[in-house]
């Protein structure tokens, strides 16, 4: 009998069910929002990333906060966010690698209560996660179940809002996927309270901003009604600071405003509201 892998695929870093050859195709990466490269679908394994030189990397972010990327980085790049709690650690946006040497630090830190993440692009190697800690719940959204490439029985769905621990709780937002979410953490920046978003909100390069889209590859953009959705989800949130996807993504005040701010132009220029001529120049309409 040929032996089995959880293969990753090398673009979007999700890991699918074990098997004997790597799967013909990665759903996720053939969906709009995402892409299958020029070269093909392509697959890896766990142990090919750390043969080819990939390791887990752990920084303190602020207190009560760890960050947990791969350097060089896998697929799409993202760093996970783990939130501590009196009561244990929630794991945020898994990345598509983990080795002993970042399983470890987190265990010394406390139990594990939960592996989730802001949507389906960045489940990744989840399930690896939560056997390393004895079968810790994967929160998954009933609206974004059909995405999870490997299924687990320590799978739980939710949806709506989700309270792991007392100051830390799920909210779905909808947008970029029907079950976009974010992780509200009342207890960061210093009490003034922290959003971990991934891709449901991205912090833009312009810290002063964030986006909100369907596809930020493929470049398609969401209706003014998502945008208000996902406000009208965020409002009761008390939060001053805002943590995307990856390490430099952040916007350390202010961030409710800015959010606000953001959603404000994005709604401007999506429904023509702007100012025709900061966009159409002296030739006025076409004929």
């Amino acid at each position: 009998m040929r032996e089995t892998h959880a293969w990753i695929c090398a673009t979007c870093g999700n890991q699918a069910a074990p098997s004997e050859r790597p799967p013909g195709h990665c759903r996720i990466c053939e969906d709009e929002r995402q892409y299958v490269g020029p070269e093909g679908q392509r697959w890896t394994t766990l142990a090919e990333l750390a043969a080819a030189g990939h390791r887990g990397e752990v920084r303190e972010v602020e207190p009560g906060l760890l960050g947990i990327g791969v350097r060089p980085q896998v697929a799409i790049g993202q760093r996970a966010l783990v939130v501590a709690t009196p009561a244990g650690q929630v794991l945020w946006d898994v990345p598509g690698f983990v080795d002993a040497a970042a399983i470890e630090a987190v265990r010394a830190r406390g139990p594990l209560l939960a592996v989730t993440a802001s949507h389906p692009h960045f489940y990744g190697v989840a399930v690896e996660w939560s056997r390393a800690f004895g079968g810790a719940p994967i929160l998954i959204p009933e609206a974004d179940a059909e995405w999870l490439m490997r299924p687990d029985p320590a799978v739980r769905l939710w949806r709506g809002r989700y309270e792991i621990a007392p100051g830390v709780t799920l909210v779905q937002c909808g947008g970029h996927f029907p079950g976009s979410a974010v992780l509200h953490w009342a207890g960061g920046a210093d009490g003034r309270g922290a959003l971990l978003t991934g891709d449901t909100i991205t912090v833009v390069r312009d810290r002063r901003y964030v986006t909100f889209m369907r596809s930020y590859p493929n470049q398609i953009p969401l209706p003014e009604r998502a945008i208000r959705h996902i406000l009208d989800r965020l409002e009761p949130l008390a939060f001053d600071r805002v943590y995307g996807g990856w390490w430099d993504s952040v916007i350390p005040s202010g961030a409710k405003a800015a959010v606000w701010r953001s959603a404000e132009r994005y709604i401007r220029w999506a429904t023509g509201a702007a100012d025709p001529a900061s966009y159409l120049g002296d030739g006025g309409d076409p004929a």
